[in-house]
């Protein structure tokens, strides 16, 4: 197997949490981080994916440009079809039009296309209805029988006849085996695609996900395509996924910034047969806490991720609001960043975000670790010398990479893969209450600026 197993030192699960894993994986490099994800790609029945690839020139910026067209089909159309999708005030035209597809009867088809996101331009709800009409017409559907989804730049137009133009060898490029292709496909910025999969029963679960900047979920993130052969209706699938995304993606954070195009859609073809709920609402969970780690973890210019463990709160949602807190504070992000362990930082982020609140809790049992070791309890800090080089140790074995500037003096990532899965820990106990939640978050380093000061360039 290409990649190895790696059984490292993790804090023990949460209670009724099992977001983090026993196990983590590291990969060697480029290749055997590929070769796993095709190992774990496999469609399961009644799917087919395709994509195209050609150029255009953008209206609003006339220089050349590529866009990638990704068309996951079903055999039949299935009533059995869910999507949660922005709380963003200025959603992308797809979202619009996503969100009336779900009074649709059945469901046939999903079209992606990078580049252009499709937001707020002109005719922009008319375009993506002209691209679901022209992918209908295509593989024998009706057009409300197919969902659009658009990502990349805000603003600009979609070049529809250049699209329509390249649909017809997106749908002949179909095939059942292998959904490698369009992880591949959807990505903007990303350095890799993402793929996680679960075998259950006779049925299976597999998802892809893009998404690296621009990253705090409001009731979804990015884009987050699942699709399982397991029978669920439709009613129960809409419900699980909630639930699942309440626990994945909206618990992580890459810049605090809402897309206006977030979407997460699962789609159910039944082909297997029946499933035992209880084992796919857990099966589904995992998919979605591996496909949001693996989106921080892929995020602009980072290179530590930011596990941080909260207990002993209110409730869940105050455990999720604090964690959150902590992974948005960018004096707390840059020390990360720079491998120092200014605890102070992170202390003034919780302070902070508690000290907003209009019924905060009592601090005086407050605790915190990073790393495993206690950093402050009982109102101090409880700093060494010995401990601040453990620290030290413990956020530089977290680092993916080292930065380095290239001969024009941006910051480039030297690595294109996810060379481990160790996570900065932070945890916070407050002792005032049963609720908890595991978020995950990033650094802020060159990297991030330089890519998005670039972006559009």
């Amino acid at each position: 197997m290409p990649a190895v197993e790696n059984r490292l030192n993790s804090p023990a699960p949460l209670p009724h949490s099992s977001a983090v894993p026993s196990t983590q994986l590291s990969f060697p490099d480029r290749d055997a981080h590929r070769a796993w994800l095709a190992q774990h790609a496999a469609l399961p029945r009644g799917f087919r994916v395709g994509t195209s690839r050609f150029a255009f020139t953008p209206i609003e910026a006339p220089k050349p440009a590529k866009m990638t067209l990704t068309l996951i089909a079903l055999d039949e159309p299935t009533p059995d079809f869910a999507a949660v999708f922005t709380r963003n005030a200025f959603p992308g035209a797809p979202i619009k039009v996503g969100r009336r597809r779900l009074a649709a009867d059945r469901l046939g088809a999903i079209l992606i296309n990078n580049k252009i996101s499709n937001v707020c331009a002109p005719g922009g709800e008319e375009t993506a209805e002209r691209i679901c009409r022209a992918t209908a017409s295509a593989l024998g559907l009706t057009a409300d029988q197919v969902l659009p989804s658009s990502t990349g730049v805000i603003g600009w137009s979609l070049p529809a006849d250049a699209m329509e133009a390249a649909l017809p060898d997106a749908a002949a490029a179909l095939q059942p085996d292998s959904i490698l292709p369009a992880a591949e496909g959807i990505v903007t910025t990303d350095l890799y695609p993402k793929i996680r999969a679960v075998e259950l029963g006779e049925g299976r679960i597999v998802g892809i996900a893009k998404g690296a900047g621009m990253i705090e979920p409001n009731l979804a993130t990015m884009l987050v395509y699942i699709l399982t052969d397991l029978a669920v209706p439709r009613d129960t699938l809409r419900r699980l996924l909630q639930e699942a995304v309440d626990e994945s993606f909206n618990r992580i954070s890459v810049d605090s910034d809402t897309s206006t195009s977030d979407t997460v859609a699962l789609i159910s073809s039944g082909a297997a047969g029946s499933a035992d709920l209880a084992a796919f609402s857990e099966a589904l969970k995992q998919v979605c806490r591996d496909l949001a780690e693996d989106v921080v973890r892929n995020g602009e210019g980072i290179r530590h991720v930011i596990r941080t463990t909260v207990t002993g709160a209110p409730d869940d949602t105050f455990a999720t609001r604090l964690g959150k807190a902590v992974v948005n504070a960018p004096l707390f992000k840059c020390a990360v960043a720079g491998n120092d362990p200014n605890v102070g930082r992170l202390v003034q982020a919780i302070g902070r975000h508690l000290g907003q609140l209009e019924s905060a809790p009592d601090t005086s049992a407050l605790r915190l670790t990073l790393g495993g070791h206690e950093i402050f309890a009982g109102g101090v800090f409880r700093l060494d010398p010995a401990k601040e080089l453990a620290l030290v140790a413990h956020l530089k074995e977290a680092e993916l990479y080292e930065s380095q500037p290239t001969a024009d003096g941006s910051f480039a990532p030297p690595v294109d893969y996810p060379v481990h899965e160790r996570c900065v820990e932070v945890g916070i106990e407050l002792g005032a209450g049963s609720g908890s939640a595991i978020v995950f978050g990033g650094d802020l380093t060159h990297e991030y600026v330089s890519e998005n000061a670039d972006y559009r360039s």
